[in-house]
């Protein structure tokens, strides 16, 4: 059950104080050791596709495996000093990698240079938070973005890891995260990462895939609470959730996108390169600023309806063992 009260609280002091900004995070930790793998593995194996998608291959178990056994290792030495020292750690930990309220910040500092008519500003807000060229952004296109990638990171941020975490602790959470950061950080189809990033953007298909379909529905049941539109979330999350050529990534945005009654994803430019995508939604009325503001209420209500579904059914099992 220590995991349990764990994930509960972590979760708890996330909502209230996010990522504290001056403080180091292991999620650094994760990205410095893709880094300095990137930089010698591209170097040690062949230019050629196949020589660095071998290295791309050896990358993921570099970065992946330590992301788990260095956790592993704290907690147990936590554990050997006292029961209670384990279970403040692993509260830490829990609190380190979940991400709803960063990612709900990060939305609202696009919100308010919006509502400012900064549109500038905005855009430099929303490039801190999306993997898309960001300079000739509209207005509309801003806002597109920053509500796509509070859905599509509610599952990344917050539902996926809690899965984790309940399956593992924080061990699995920190791999998780691991997995997720490798493919964020070369799991691009452009002309650096295509063959180097192919295994990373790979396994995060593979690892988010339950989490990701379990993220859509609860956003269509986080719609009504979250004073939206239920119905248009579970029509066009059963139409649309498979339009994007990544298995995962509009599973949250069609429910979103029905919850709101507008119409999300189309085309977008990646490293001055346009990629063509299938819209999601129906364009039942404009998108609009204050849309931001309704997706982060969607995406906290879907969070809380994760911790506590998925911590109870987890309380259950263990009892009935």
């Amino acid at each position: 059950m220590s995991i349990v009260g764990a994930v509960l609280l972590g979760f708890l002091i996330d909502c209230v104080l996010g990522d504290p900004e001056r403080l180091w995070h292991p999620i650094c930790g994760i990205g410095a050791m893709i880094s300095f793998w990137k930089k010698h593995l591209r170097a040690w194996f062949p230019d050629t596709p196949r020589g660095q998608f071998w290295a791309g291959v050896l990358l993921w178990p570099l970065v992946v495996v330590p992301s788990w056994i260095i956790p592993f290792a704290l907690l147990y030495a936590a554990g050997w000093i006292h029961p209670a020292a384990r279970f403040v750690l692993e509260t830490v930990f829990c609190w380190q990698i979940f991400a709803a309220k960063s990612l709900k910040v990060a939305a609202l500092r696009v919100y308010d240079a919006l509502k400012a008519q900064d549109l500038p500003l905005a855009r430099k807000y929303v490039s801190w938070i999306v993997g898309r060229d960001t300079a000739e952004l509209t207005e509309e296109q801003v806002t597109k973005a920053a509500v796509e990638t509070v859905a599509e990171n509610a599952s990344d941020g917050v539902i996926a890891p809690l899965c984790f975490l309940l399956l593992g602790g924080a061990p699995l959470g920190f791999a998780y995260k691991a997995v997720n950061t490798l493919d964020s950080m070369v799991g691009y189809k452009n002309d650096e990462f295509l063959y180097f990033g192919r295994f990373s953007a790979k396994m995060d298909d593979v690892w988010n895939f339950i989490p990701a379909r379990l993220s859509g529905l609860l956003f269509v049941l986080g719609a009504k609470p979250a004073g939206l539109d239920a119905r248009g979330a579970w029509r066009c999350f059963r139409r649309d959730r498979l339009q994007h050529a990544s298995p995962n990534s509009a599973q949250t945005e069609s429910a979103c996108a029905g919850a709101l009654g507008v119409q999300l994803a189309g085309n977008a430019y990646y490293f001055g390169k346009l990629y063509e995508k299938p819209t999601l939604g129906d364009a039942r009325r404009p998108i609009e600023p204050e849309d931001i503001v309704r997706t982060n209420k969607l995406m906290m209500w879907a969070s809380v309806l994760a911790v506590v579904l998925l911590c109870a059914l987890r309380a259950a099992l263990v009892m009935s063992f």
